[in-house]
């Protein structure tokens, strides 16, 4: 069981339940999924989509899907079935290990971080983060990069509200801006 698992199970649900007041164990918001993703545009070379590809393997240990468009957008030169992003979905095992090495090896290796935006919450209780640069994750190496790279990463929860989203991230060490 990853560390971030056993810290929701273990401290997060209990410091929950008696912070928020729930009665019972299953009101307790919880993490469902993470979705990494990043756009490339169709204007790219193939080897951007197969480099980007790579990196988010390599970050996240499960092998990405090409997105498509979905509409034809003629200022980006895209037509519907064109291929224009990469991203990847992670749960249970994966996600808890790539939340624990997001918050406690890539965040503190941003320049001049001082916390993440408070503003990125939607009005369902999924956070979501953009990262302008992936060579803040350890396992990709920034000489053999040929093409920059940017990534958005939501935070899909159980949270009704962005109160509670918000209260469970901060419980997961996230650090939030001041």
């Amino acid at each position: 069981m990853p560390d971030m698992h056993k810290k929701y199970n273990e401290e997060i649900v209990p410091a929950l339940m008696k912070s928020q007041g729930y009665k019972n164990v299953m009101q307790v918001p919880k993490l469902q999924k993470i979705v990494i993703s990043t756009g490339i545009g169709y204007g790219r070379e193939r080897d951007a989509f197969t480099e980007a590809k790579q990196h988010l393997a390599m970050i996240t240990g499960q092998q990405p899907v090409i997105t498509k468009a979905k509409k034809n957008v003629a200022n980006f030169k895209l037509r519907i079935g064109m291929p224009s992003g990469v991203m990847v979905t992670l749960r249970g095992k994966r996600m808890y290990e790539f939340l624990d090495r997001y918050i406690h090896n890539a965040l503190p290796r941003v320049r001049d971080f001082r916390g993440i935006s408070k503003t990125g919450f939607d009005h369902a209780g999924n956070y979501n983060v953009g990262c302008d640069d992936i060579s803040v994750f350890t396992e990709v190496d920034p000489d053999k990069m040929k093409y920059p790279l940017g990534i958005n990463i939501a935070f899909v929860t159980t949270a009704a509200t962005c109160a509670e989203a918000k209260d469970l991230l901060k419980e997961f060490e996230m650090p939030f801006a001041e």
